[in-house]
């Protein structure tokens, strides 16, 4: 197995290690006011939505997990069944590994087999050119393009890049790739100057994958002979993110932390327009019966995201950033001093 493969397997067997499913995080500290009197019913068609041209069941999807190596064919082939299942989108793994190693495509391609019709997003990292962009698009026949931007974690990564000069090809991927592009953080958030700055660009999609859920800088420490500690907690919170993205006027996906239904719930309130869950799914799929398990925990979320939509009064998901919503003093003393 090579290098590259065999980092992929170390990131899946150390995201188990360090998962812990009721990690507090910023979600805990934002709270939404509730009508007693809402005047709806439960109505499952009113989390259906349309994502990149195709009908998708709910707003939140899969969201980039792995490929690249034997255990992640097996992991992509289950989410390929679980999302043409449920209706639900689809984001593989980084496919950057397919440059150099064109032999590990089966190992994204699996999930496009199992789920021919559904909404499937391809992942690469912020250096890849046009050309292999184009060419991973085209064997996966992907809907939209998420190019990851993961400058501490390539820094904790002991074989990692050290050199972050990314803007002049995301230029060209923004000129010449016709599918949409989503620029996605790993796990650190993405900063509103950020974006403000690629949305001068003409990128209009951003996943702000806050800190909360997965660190990556844990996950590179663990591999890393000499590791740097302190780059575990530099991260900005995927609640603080949102609201400063919020002020940009983008296509946003809340990503990052997310555990349960009033996290997806909360993230549409923040001005998501989809829901990304990554470990909180990944982790049950690799438990015993994981792919029913995952399946079935999937469809409930579905229920349980429309008896929340009936709670708060709802029937449109464009209004849930309308419901009022109050912070803890800590979160909100650090959003006024970033607003």
């Amino acid at each position: 197995m090579s290098i590259r493969s065999t980092r992929k397997e170390e990131h899946l067997a150390l995201a188990q290690k360090f998962y812990e499913n009721e990690k507090s995080n910023s979600f805990d500290q934002m709270h939404l006011v509730r009508p007693a009197l809402p005047e709806t019913s439960v109505n499952l068609q009113a989390i259906s939505t349309k994502m990149f041209g195709k009908t998708v069941s709910a707003p939140f999807f899969i969201n980039a997990m792995t490929g690249g190596s034997k255990k992640s064919f097996a992991i992509n082939q289950a989410l390929g069944k679980i999302a043409q299942q449920t209706h639900i989108a689809l984001a593989l793994g980084s496919a950057s590994i397919l440059v150099k190693e064109a032999d590990q495509l089966d190992s994204f391609i699996i999930a496009r087999q199992e789920n021919p019709n559904g909404v499937l997003l391809a992942n690469v990292n912020a250096k890849t050119s046009v050309r292999d962009a184009e060419k991973i698009i085209a064997e996966l026949q992907a809907d939209a393009l998420q190019v990851h931007l993961n400058v501490v974690q390539e820094i904790a990564m002991p074989e990692g890049d050290r050199d972050f000069h990314w803007l002049a090809n995301l230029q060209e991927l923004r000129q010449q790739i016709t599918v949409p592009i989503i620029i996605k953080e790993v796990g650190c958030g993405l900063d509103q100057a950020t974006i403000h700055r690629l949305k001068k660009e003409g990128i209009t999609f951003f996943d702000i994958a806050g800190s909360g859920g997965t660190n990556f800088a844990q996950i590179e420490n663990a591999r890393n002979p000499q590791p740097l500690a302190y780059l575990e907690n530099i991260g900005l919170p995927t609640v603080i993110a949102a609201v400063l993205a919020a002020n940009e006027d983008v296509d946003l996906i809340v990503s990052g932390g997310i555990r349960n239904p009033l996290d997806v719930f909360k993230g549409l309130c923040l001005g998501g327009k989809y829901v990304g869950i990554s470990n909180t799914f990944l982790q049950v799929l690799l438990q015993d019966n994981g792919f029913e398990n995952l399946l079935q925990l999937i469809k409930e979320w579905q229920k349980q995201l429309a008896y929340l939509m009936a709670i708060y009064g709802q029937n449109n998901l464009t209004d849930l950033p309308k419901i009022k919503r109050y912070f803890d003093l800590p979160l909100k003393a650090q959003i006024d001093q970033l607003l």
